[in-house]
């Protein structure tokens, strides 16, 4: 149990600390677009070659549709419920941050799921895997946390809500742990399904678009390099 919260702790951090430096500093609207395009690239690597491949290994496609279905439908119920709750209360500055907090709640808490049923059935935790989880989480943390400060919310609610997000992500890992004995392969490629048909509807509603936005021409180039570190690092694990 006690490696399942140092891992959670570990995997969860990067949420917490790309806030902090969103805080820390204003991100001029290129670098901060520069930033998520990176991030977007990373978390298509991490869908492709992490969540995707090892739910058809443990499972086959089946469990594995069903949960990109599931998650896919359950960001966007999740943030059109967001987007009418900020027409109603005109609040409309915060961006892409909203959305990018709800796909980083979403995906992360599944796969910090997988991530302690794995460490409960005795497989290491690759160094590799782990760089590759800050690489795509970090950017996705600092676009969000400075979309939702330049759309007015105070500093100390977003890091608040990073926080928490942070927190709840650490706590499905000792639940991953916990549950391990009481699920099977499918509800692994399940799990994973669902954080990659989250993460998929997040990318194109959202962070790509706020990207191309901010750093115009730039986005493609820093999406590419995004993808090639992650899945370098995902293929090395």
């Amino acid at each position: 149990m006690g490696g399942a919260i140092l891992w959670g702790i570990v995997a969860a951090s990067p949420l917490i600390i790309g806030a902090a430096l969103a805080l820390l500093r204003t991100w001029p609207p290129r670098w901060l677009g520069i930033v998520l395009g990176f991030g977007a690239g990373a978390l298509m690597a991490s869908i492709a070659f992490e969540l995707w491949e090892e739910g058809l290994d443990l499972a086959g496609p089946i469990p594995l549709i069903v949960g990109v279905v599931g998650g896919a439908l359950a960001y966007f119920i999740a943030d059109r419920i967001l987007d009418a709750r900020a027409a109603k209360s005109k609040d409309q500055g915060s961006g892409a941050g909203v959305p990018l907090a709800l796909g980083a709640l979403l995906d992360g808490i599944p796969e910090q799921l997988v991530l302690g049923i794995g460490l409960a059935s005795g497989e290491p935790v690759s160094i590799a895997l782990v760089v590759a989880i800050v690489v795509s989480n970090l950017p996705e943390s600092i676009g969000s946390a400075a979309d939702l400060l330049k759309g007015g919310m105070a500093r100390s609610r977003v890091l608040l809500l990073w926080a928490g997000i942070s927190v709840i992500c650490a706590l499905a890992t000792v639940a991953g742990f916990g549950l391990a004995s009481a699920t099977g392969d499918d509800f692994r490629a399940g799990a994973s399904g669902f954080a990659a048909g989250a993460l998929l509807v997040m990318l194109v509603d959202s962070m790509v678009p706020d990207a191309q936005e901010k750093a115009k021409q730039v986005t493609g180039l820093a999406t590419v390099l995004g993808f090639a570190l992650a899945a370098g690092l995902s293929l090395a694990s």
